[in-house]
């Protein structure tokens, strides 16, 4: 795309440092200082209300902070109204004009910058070909599909060159099938454009898929912020193991350490090995997660560090897996496993009898 008004912001980092934001004696932000490096794909995860979109309006410009920085390509931005600071939005309601073409639609952003008519026309095309949406310039939003007004959602935000991409839950009101392909389809834009964009969802499925850095948060706090594989596989707190993904939580006493080795005591005398680093004294009590996938079904014989007789007591079928609900032998505890469907793999049916195993170094100390 050719160079615009905006072309002299080179860098399109983002830095936060120490926001708070108060409603009244509601804390909705609290304390929070993050970065974000040019291109990334970044993601403010978290359930409703844990503040992820107010940060959002105030890294946009539409909420004041009660305290801290914001900086946008290494500038102050604080004094600067949403339009000053060279970024694009995308709402998850789109806010698409439904009296106006998709050209003009697209086009907007740019005549109020006094863009002349010839560079619109070139910008708008050239985006419009970009998402694959080149000759649908003279309908109006009503006679779009859901994916497809989403992507003139996208190209408004996108045609005047920002230097950041802000996107508030842009595929909530999509399908499941569509949203899936619109997550790869936006991140590879993303890429393309070599564009910073910062993306606030609740779904976490979609910040894992889209992501090249998440932070969580809830109730304002950020309670983990990485990558999505280092926060998926090593969940920094209970929060964290029980909101992203899925996990079997266990709690359970510190019998012994033996230097990596610990030996973890749960309800009713169920025993099982962690490998951890973590400095914790012997008879403390401990929360562990194991995910469900990392479980697996023990054949007779085999011989694991980690396993339990159970009983099987629901089976749920997901298309590409079981997903089993076991009680452990003479106890009430219930964990859940994730099996892969494909051939030569063993279908348990309801009542069976079964060994579970797991290896320590997929337990989690939470």
């Amino acid at each position: 795309m050719a160079d615009s008004t905006l072309s002299k912001i080179k860098k399109g980092n983002v830095l936060i440092e120490n926001l708070v934001k108060k409603f009244g004696d509601t804390v909705a932000v609290d304390d929070v200082s993050l970065e974000v490096e040019h291109g990334e794909f970044f993601t403010l995860l978290g359930p409703s209300g844990s503040g992820k979109t107010t940060i959002l309006m105030m890294i946009a410009g539409f909420q004041i902070p009660s305290k801290g920085m914001v900086y946008i390509a290494d500038e102050p931005v604080l004094t600067k109204p949403p339009h000053k600071r060279g970024l694009g939005i995308v709402f998850q309601n789109y806010a698409l004009f439904p009296h106006k073409t998709v050209f003009a639609n697209i086009a907007y952003p740019l005549k109020m910058r006094k863009i002349n008519k010839k560079e619109i026309e070139g910008k708008v095309n050239a985006i419009l070909e970009l998402v694959q949406l080149q000759g649908l310039g003279n309908r109006y939003p009503k006679q779009l599909s859901g994916g497809q007004q989403q992507r003139v959602a996208m190209c408004r935000a996108l045609v005047f060159d920002p230097a950041v991409l802000l996107m508030d839950e842009p595929l909530g009101a999509l399908d499941k099938k569509l949203r899936g392909h619109m997550q790869i389809e936006l991140k590879d834009l993303a890429r393309k454009l070599n564009i910073t964009v910062i993306y606030v969802t609740h779904d976490q499925q979609e910040a894992l898929t889209m992501s090249d850095k998440i932070a969580v948060l809830n109730y304002g706090k950020i309670e983990q912020f990485g990558t999505p594989d280092s926060i998926y596989e090593n969940p920094a707190n209970y929060f964290v193991a029980d909101f992203i993904g899925e996990s079997n939580l266990i709690e359970g006493i510190i019998d012994k350490i033996d230097g990596e080795m610990w030996t973890i005591i749960a309800d009713n005398d169920l025993e099982f090995q962690v490998k951890t680093l973590k400095e914790i004294p012997p008879n403390r009590q401990v929360k562990c997660a194991i995910r469900p996938e990392k479980i697996f079904f023990a054949k007779k014989g085999e011989d694991f560090v980690n396993s339990c007789e159970c009983v099987i007591e629901e089976i749920i079928y997901i298309g590409d897996i079981f997903k089993y609900i076991v009680k452990l032998a003479n106890q009430e505890n219930h964990i859940t496993i994730n099996q892969q469907i494909r051939s030569g793999v063993t279908k348990y049916l309801k009542g069976d009898r079964v060994r579970i195993a797991w290896y320590s170094e997929d337990v989690k100390i939470v």
